[in-house]
């Protein structure tokens, strides 16, 4: 840990089948920021996953899938810490003590309840409810400096540092009495996604692209063979004008906007860079090179996806060993917290933290 001036943690959700808006949104920024000066934990968040019903069975596949997936996509779990959240219990721990430092009216505030509850909200889990204060847990429990997020999980991140400030403040006495100075947590930095964040659905461009839509042409799987990336493509919704020369041109045109920003998360470019080569082109002449971007990106992923899932054995060994090195980071950080908020631990009170 010494060696690093920045800890990186990110998670994603076992509830389905990965698709391209996990991957350039998530998977592919936690490829790239390895090579940054950072300690990287990225986390498959099961216990998330389950504030709403899941098949245990399917879950467990879908945990390893997932852990497929990070592998498959070039996350090299030695360089980095690849762990499902069930298996170190100082996430959930941490979050107890952070539901009792989190304020009611921050929860009233979060939308993403609101989104996912519906009408019938007295019927929702408590789990649901609670998520963002389990995401704080799962992000300060390491203590993290930097998360990458989203649009969706922006308001999350500003309620973990809302936590951490509260934490801070209130038991700011018996932070100094232990030595940690003037604050323990840190207060977590964003890091806002790239060209293609914000991936949207094949069929409408107006919606996220999602697990749960029910055509599986809204959607490019990250199991998805060569032919069925192609195709969906082929397929994908669009309007009867010719790509414009400037961005700007794209404001009113979500469905070419997106495609637009697909071919330019995939290869690496901006959106400018995309309409410089494809300005005044049809779709009929887009599209192709789209499909063929996509399927060289994409369907190697999906290859050794289906080499490594064949495989669950290797998979249960990767996450046992990066849930081990997760909790020779995380047990500290709760050791600390127990002796700061007055608990009585078994042995002597651990040194400062460094």
């Amino acid at each position: 840990m010494a060696a690093f001036t920045e800890l990186v943690f990110s998670g994603v959700q076992p509830t389905g089948n990965l698709h391209l808006g996990n991957y350039l949104g998530a998977v592919k920024r936690f490829v790239e920021m390895q090579a940054r000066e950072a300690q990287c934990l990225y986390c498959v968040v099961d216990m998330h996953a389950i504030t709403l019903w899941q098949d245990p069975e399917a879950l467990r596949g879908q945990i390893r899938e997932v852990t497929a997936a990070f592998l498959a996509a070039g996350i090299d779990p030695k360089r980095s810490i690849v762990f499902n959240q069930s298996q170190v219990h100082q996430h959930a721990e941490l979050a107890w003590i952070f539901n009792c430092v989190a304020r009611l009216g921050w929860l009233n505030r979060m939308t993403q309840f609101k989104d996912k509850a519906g009408k019938d909200r007295e019927n929702a889990s408590i789990g649901l409810y609670d998520y963002p204060v389990l995401m704080a847990a799962d992000i300060l429990a390491y203590r993290a400096t930097h998360v990458p997020v989203g649009e969706d999980q922006k308001q999350h991140l500003e309620l973990t540092r809302d936590i951490a400030q509260k934490f801070n403040t209130d038991f700011a006495g018996s932070i100094a009495a232990h030595g940690h100075g003037d604050a323990f947590f840190p207060i977590t930095e964003p890091l806002i996604g790239g060209p293609a964040a914000r991936v949207m659905s094949l069929r409408d461009g107006t919606k996220k692209m999602s697990k749960s839509d029910p055509s599986d042409n809204a959607r490019i799987n990250l199991t998805d063979d060569a032919d069925a990336i192609a195709q969906k493509i082929r397929r994908a919704k669009t309007d009867p004008e010719p790509l414009p020369s400037e961005v700007a041109g794209l404001k009113e045109r979500p469905e070419a906007d997106n495609l637009v920003g697909i071919y330019a998360a995939l290869a690496g470019i901006t959106r400018e860079d995309v309409l410089r080569d494809f300005g005044g082109a049809q779709f009929s002449t887009f599209k192709p090179a789209l499909a063929d971007l996509a399927v060289t990106s994409l369907a190697p992923i999906a290859g050794e996806m289906r080499r490594l899932t064949a495989d669950p054995g290797h998979i249960d060994a990767v996450l046992a060993d990066g849930s081990a090195r997760a909790e020779a980071i995380a047990a500290p950080t709760l050791d600390a917290v127990k002796d700061i908020v007055g608990f009585v631990r078994r042995g002597p009170s651990l040194q400062a933290v460094r």
